[in-house]
């Protein structure tokens, strides 16, 4: 089964500093149909104005990752962190028994363009932790999170896997999934049919019951694909 999930469906709010899309029940956005997906609780587009950004906020018994699409995140956080992510890196924050953050546009003048993404942790009560890595820029797929960090991935608490899949127009793809496991694909850009499928920048599949999976980039196309647990 594959549904796709099209981006104008989603959630939105306009703050006028902050134009978000919500793939799932987020904040003022309810949608009992979209509660989350395997243990996907949160994809939230955002849109950041130059100079602005969320201010210092706690969050508990939570794995959140955020993908820099353009500009610059400055994130500052209770277990002493502060950095800078720029475009094309993803940070891993687990959230654990609890920590506060802040995460502001770095740019006085350009906006800032991010995915922040809630997975649901294995286990509460993890101790906090904080990562950040820019991948290479590469085609194909690249392994962004997995349990064990293995082949440089961000270690994730949770059995799932996280890649970043780049593919020239007119290259395929293809993905054996394995028994009961369900794969989410958000399009980051471009356009890309999945087993017949088409879909466009922001949208995505939510996919389950299905053995394989052939990817086809109808244009130059960057696609996140989640391999996730049953439940």
């Amino acid at each position: 089964m594959i549904y796709l999930r099209k981006a104008e469906e989603r959630g939105h709010a306009n703050h006028g500093w902050l134009d978000s899309w919500h793939t799932f029940s987020f904040a003022n956005y309810y949608d009992a149909n979209f509660m989350g997906f395997s243990a996907l609780r949160v994809i939230n587009e955002d849109l950041i104005e130059a100079g602005q950004g969320f201010a210092t906020h706690p969050h508990k018994d939570m794995e959140i990752l955020t993908y820099v699409l353009s500009g610059t995140v400055e994130h500052q956080d209770s277990m002493g962190n502060k950095e800078q992510i720029p475009a094309g890196e993803f940070q891993i924050m687990s959230a654990g028994t609890g920590v506060r953050h802040s995460e502001y546009n770095a740019s006085t003048g350009v906006p800032l363009h991010l995915y922040q993404i809630w997975i649901i942790p294995e286990k509460n009560g993890l101790e906090p932790r904080y990562a950040q890595r820019r991948f290479d820029d590469v085609q194909g797929r690249q392994l962004v999170l997995s349990p064990d960090a293995r082949d440089g991935s961000l270690k994730i608490f949770q059995d799932m896997t996280l890649s970043r899949w780049a593919l020239k127009q007119g290259e395929e793809g293809a993905v054996a999934v394995e028994a009961n496991r369900k794969i989410w694909i958000q399009v980051v850009k471009g356009d890309v049919t999945v087993n017949g499928e088409n879909a466009s920048r922001s949208d995505a599949f939510a996919i389950w019951d299905e053995a394989m999976l052939t990817i086809v980039a109808n244009s130059d196309t960057e696609i996140l694909l989640f391999d996730l647990p049953p439940v």
